[in-house]
């Protein structure tokens, strides 16, 4: 299986898909490449998010948390709330406006020298300057 890479701004990450979430890697693959913005949490601490609005993956929970560690990727399927993927940077707890919430963890950074600096620039980033650009590709 492939590497994710992830791009915000000039900042790059790259990441290794859970094995423990095979049903919602194999929908993921499908979507990529995601082309999107990426925007601060509002309920959930230190954490960044990609909208996926009315988009559904067609699984079921698999691998799901509510606490990840930060750069443990999430995907929230829809349902209660709108689809969406999860990039905490920090302490986070999955949340809307509907409440606690629990997503597919599906990928996870790989960590690297300076990643978790990274991490909290892309935080500072999307907290103080807004919206920021993400690219997510499959790469082997």
């Amino acid at each position: 299986m492939g590497q994710l890479s992830i791009q915000v701004g000039d900042l790059h990450f790259s990441a290794g898909w859970e094995a423990e979430a095979p049903h919602t890697v194999a929908a993921l693959r499908r979507l990529l490449p995601i082309d999107s913005q990426l925007i601060h949490c509002r309920w959930s601490g230190e954490s960044t998010w990609v909208p996926m609005g009315e988009k559904r993956l067609g699984v079921d929970f698999e691998n799901h948390t509510s606490h990840p560690a930060p750069g443990e990727i999430l995907v929230y399927p829809g349902g209660i709330s709108e689809m969406e993927i999860l990039f905490p940077y920090g302490a986070c707890l999955f949340a809307s406006k509907v409440g606690q919430l629990a997503g597919n963890h599906f990928a996870t950074v790989t960590p690297d020298e300076g990643w978790r600096e990274r991490l909290l620039e892309m935080g500072r980033r999307t907290l103080w300057e807004g919206a920021q650009a993400i690219e997510i590709n499959e790469v082997d």
